[in-house]
């Protein structure tokens, strides 16, 4: 079992920062790709981006690419999400998942992943 939570969310005006933070706990970091989803009210869950369990391998959803980083600890069993350039379109509740296959459909909309946070909750502001 892999536990997963997030932290980081909150309010910021458009063109601001934030990090959020994913700290993990069970089973070894390592073995798992790491990545985030966020979904929006009245949306449906969306893809942000993930990396492979050494970090060496990232992929990203075309409407963050450049503006977001996602970057792993795994001493700290830690993943974080690095957000530039918010918009108000990036408004939603972040969670943070894991899954055993970084090359895997799972990704495209996280059905049967196996690792979910519950989620924090990002306001960008205009």
């Amino acid at each position: 079992q892999v536990q997963l939570v997030e932290s980081g969310g909150g309010l910021v005006q458009a063109g601001g920062s934030l990090r959020l933070s994913c700290a993990a706990s069970g089973r070894t970091l390592s073995s798992y790709a790491m990545g985030w989803f966020r979904q929006a009210p009245g949306k449906e869950r969306e893809f942000v981006g993930r990396t492979s369990g050494s970090g060496g391998t990232t992929a990203y959803a075309d409407s963050v690419k450049g503006r977001f980083t996602i970057s792993r600890d795994n001493a700290r069993s830690t993943v974080y999400l690095q957000m530039n350039s918010l918009k108000p379109e990036d408004t939603a509740v972040y969670y943070c998942a894991a899954d055993s296959r970084f090359w895997s459909q799972v990704w495209s909309r996280g059905e049967g992943m196996d690792y979910w946070g519950k989620g924090t909750l990002v306001t960008v502001s205009s």
